[in-house]
């Protein structure tokens, strides 16, 4: 028997993540349906999709951001619904069940759409830590859908930056607000 070398036993081995190893993000068969559209020999339609879906929740954050800021509650219900929809389509379960809390918020009803909330701040302030969960769910999906289209994906002192400014921007709107 030949001798082995422990470090090399110890290594796992790495291949593109699949998507049986995030059922609590995504919904496997609908985004399967999404590759589907695919060239045998590519993934470069569904990789299109995907990360215009990106580009797309990244704005719509942001439009999300300033609806709060205006208290525009009927825009902010519009928006979820349109990431609603557009999550949906991907499988993206947990960033849908978000986007359809701030729907819900942003018509002046609880959580579930059933009870109507006449308080517009107690909306807003429900509409603002809903949004803040969806982005943490977000960017759990972004980094797995970017790894699954095989880029690699380190977490950069500009990235990092770039979030403890986000933070700070967001902490000054909270109190303007009160």
């Amino acid at each position: 028997m030949a001798p082995t070398d422990p470090k090399k036993a110890e290594e796992p081995k790495t291949g593109p993540p699949k998507l049986s190893d995030v059922k609590e993000l995504i919904d496997e068969s609908t985004f399967e349906q999404i590759l589907e559209m695919d060239d045998d020999d590519d993934r470069d339609f569904s990789k299109g999709i995907v990360y215009g879906f990106f580009d797309q929740a990244h704005a719509t954050f942001e439009k999300i951001e300033k609806a709060i800021a205006d208290k525009q509650l009927e825009e902010l219900s519009q928006l979820g619904h349109f990431l609603k929809g557009s999550s949906a389509t991907l499988g993206l379960t947990n960033v849908k069940d978000g986007c359809e809390k701030i729907q819900h918020f942003g018509a002046g009803k609880d959580e579930a759409g059933t009870t109507d909330e006449p308080d517009e701040n107690v909306s807003l302030k429900n509409i603002d830590n809903t949004l803040q969960e969806v982005k943490v769910e977000f960017v759990k999906v972004e980094r797995f859908l970017r790894r699954f289209y095989g880029e690699e994906l380190k977490d950069e002192p500009e990235v990092k930056e770039e979030r403890r400014r986000k933070r700070k921007k967001r902490k000054k709107r909270k109190k303007r607000r009160k």
